[in-house]
């Protein structure tokens, strides 16, 4: 719904996606993992941080732990993470011109912390290029600059002492700006620890760390000189206790002569409409400018913002009332948007581990408060929400992007993507894609230059091509590519993907080559038995109802023209571009969903002409469909086990 078409405008400049080139490069196969840097390390992965420890006196446990923690051991080759952080213990180095642009207070905290690249040079005599790019020399930095806090809060140090009194040395690494943040990365690398891990990194390197539960000195964080924090108890926010969230509220406030006003609509949800999804974005920009615009009345909204250094979080919207963030006002309207600060486009950076453990402490706070399904139904990416009518489709967004780590995301969850052979993977059966994510690297363009190969790095998709061939064109997509030509591999070109964690039905099955419904059509992937990328499980699904050649698809689940009072007018029930043929199935994501619109159009409206909401009885059903959700009138499926 277009309520101000000039601020709407000025938008789309800024917010749509990268442009798809015309070239096509066809069909090009995944490529084979990026060789790992120089490193010190041997192939047991651990002999590294056991040297290390050794030579600064730190419990290995403790550098395993707090490496964990950031970066699960991987190095990135030598690329750095969203917040300029590099190597397997996330040494960080603001730019003089970054640090010049913030605020004098965060200059002040951004100095005593962001900058253990510097300390750790300082202290092990390695210049800063090793630390970033050479594995060990990034551990041997890690781990001096955890020594070194250990020391200045006039602690022991060396490698028999014990962990449990390391507590405020990890808090101190974790670069936190107040010891809400500071006790909450702490907590985090003892849960760690407590279970322990193993994992191969990036690199090949096997690392083994035995569960070890420690209590741990908790009375050492009031040694820090950092500022208490925001103390939940004793806040409004709506998040869990251990993330000391901020309240930073968006404005709700009328500007110019003609009525318009932002960032955002009272409401009263769930009364006035459940909450169904959390949205995932990608801020697209540092934290600051973010946090800058969400307080600009004549900007859009969200619900919650996240720095990458330290997962801070700040809440802008009350769950209650409606945030304008999805692109499309259904899923505004039953929906919470979180920002995280990083860059869908931008090649060869990585999403923080802090990051996504408090994003996910949150989602599962939200999750639960509001009975929302922990599944890539309802826990989606904004590339997930479905264009309103067809002259959207094409201008919906794409973050959080290729380089989103779902299924890490998804076990920080506790909710595991579907991986287990239990069910043979035939025609007629649901299967969610989970291809990996550090060795799934496929062939992406124009992350940073245009027409030019991104670096090469995990994915999380499998491309989806015309026919069971590594050298068929990709599938088409006539929302994107109206001309009918087919996909790319341009980096935001989503029309060809099938995303971790998402669901299709499967079609036909040739050797390694699985086909699926997707997008009204056929499209292959290769999932061989030895090594597959998609894994059938149990479901439902949704079918034309017999005799109908076609059923149409929409973005959104409005009613009926017959639910709407005197005074609130008709909002068009449009389909898009797609439809479902005769003989395809799609798998269901909701069957619960509600089919309403939430009339809030001027600043001061009241019920029962606005802001209120409009029920329909015309019901509608979420399904998976193609990259992005969609909806279907029950009226025009049948709903069947899948076989």
């Amino acid at each position: 719904m277009l309520r101000r078409p000039k601020i709407l405008a000025a938008l789309a400049a800024v917010a749509l996606p990268t442009a798809v080139v015309g070239v096509s490069l066809g069909s090009p196969p995944a490529q084979a993992s990026p060789p790992g840097v120089v490193s010190s390390a041997s192939a047991d992965g651990t002999a590294a941080y056991s040297a290390a420890a050794a030579k600064y006196g730190v419990p290995e446990s403790v550098l395993l732990a707090v490496s964990y923690a950031e970066s699960r051991w991987d190095d990135h080759a030598g690329a750095p993470s969203t917040t300029g952080g590099y190597g397997p213990m996330h040494l960080t180095g603001l730019g003089a011109s970054e640090v010049a642009d913030l605020s004098g207070k965060q200059k002040v905290a951004t100095a005593e912390s962001l900058q253990t690249l510097k300390k750790a040079s300082d202290l092990t005599g390695i210049d800063q290029s090793t630390l970033r790019t050479d594995t060990g020399a990034n551990i041997d930095g890690g781990a001096a600059v955890l020594a070194s806090y250990q020391k200045s809060l006039g602690l022991p140090v060396g490698t028999s002492t014990s962990p449990a009194q390391w507590y405020g040395a990890i808090a101190s690494y974790a670069e936190a700006w107040d010891k809400v943040g500071a006790g909450g990365f702490a907590d985090d690398v003892y849960a760690i620890m407590a279970k322990g891990a193993a994992r191969t990194t990036n690199t090949g390197q096997q690392i083994v760390m035995p569960a070890l539960a420690v209590t741990p000195d908790k009375s050492q964080l009031s040694k820090l000189s950092l500022p208490a924090g925001v103390q939940p108890s004793k806040s409004d926010v709506e998040c869990p206790p251990s993330l000391g969230c901020e309240w930073l509220p968006a404005p709700y406030s009328t500007f110019g002569t003609d009525g318009d006003y932002g960032n955002h609509d009272l409401a009263n949800r769930p009364k006035t409409g459940k909450i169904d999804y959390i949205v995932i974005h990608d801020t697209e920009g540092t934290w600051q400018g973010v946090l800058n615009l969400v307080q600009d009345p004549t900007y859009v909204s969200w619900n919650y913002t996240m720095r990458s250094n330290d997962g801070h979080v700040w809440q802008h919207v009350k769950a209650k009332d409606v945030a304008w963030h999805a692109g499309n006002w259904y899923v505004n309207m039953h929906s919470i948007g979180i920002e995280h600060e990083g860059f869908a486009p931008q090649g060869a950076t990585w999403f923080t581990e802090s990051l996504y453990r408090n994003s996910a402490k949150l989602v599962r706070y939200l999750a639960a408060k509001n009975d929302i399904p922990l599944d890539r139904a309802h826990i989606i990416g904004h590339d997930q929400v479905p264009g309103t009518v067809p002259s959207t489709v094409r201008g919906m967004h794409w973050d959080p992007g290729p380089y989103w780590d779902w299924e890490h995301y998804f076990d920080l969850l506790g909710a595991p993507i579907w991986g287990h052979s239990v069910l043979p993977v035939k025609a007629g059966s649901i299967v969610t894609i989970k291809p990996g994510f550090e060795g799934n690297v496929q062939v992406v363009n124009s992350c940073d230059t245009p027409g030019t190969p991104c670096t090469p790095q995990g994915t999380n998709f499998v491309y989806l091509r015309q026919a069971p061939d590594d050298n068929a064109p990709l599938v088409k997509d006539i929302g994107l590519h109206p001309d009918g030509s087919n996909g790319t591999t341009e980096v935001s070109d989503m029309g060809s993907r099938a995303a971790a964690g998402s669901q299709y039905v499967v079609a036909q099955r040739q050797g390694d080559w699985v086909a699926v419904w997707y997008l009204g059509a056929l499209g292959w992937f290769k999932s061989p038995a030895s090594a597959p990328d998609a894994f059938a499980k149990p479901g439902l699904v949704v079918k034309p109802k017999a005799g109908l050649t076609s059923v149409p698809v929409y973005g959104r689940a409005y009613p009926e023209a017959s639910a709407y009072p005197a005074g609130i007018p008709y909002q068009t029930v449009t389909p898009l571009q797609y439809s479902i043929g005769a003989g395809q199935a799609y798998p269901v994501g909701d069957l619960n969903i509600e089919t309403d619109y939430y009339r809030a159009v001027t600043f001061d409206g009241q019920p029962p002409t606005d802001h209120v909401q409009v029920l329909g009885k015309d019901k509608y059903y979420e399904i998976w469909f193609g990259h992005r959700m969609a909806y279907v009138r029950a009226a025009d499926v049948d709903v069947r086990p899948a076989v």
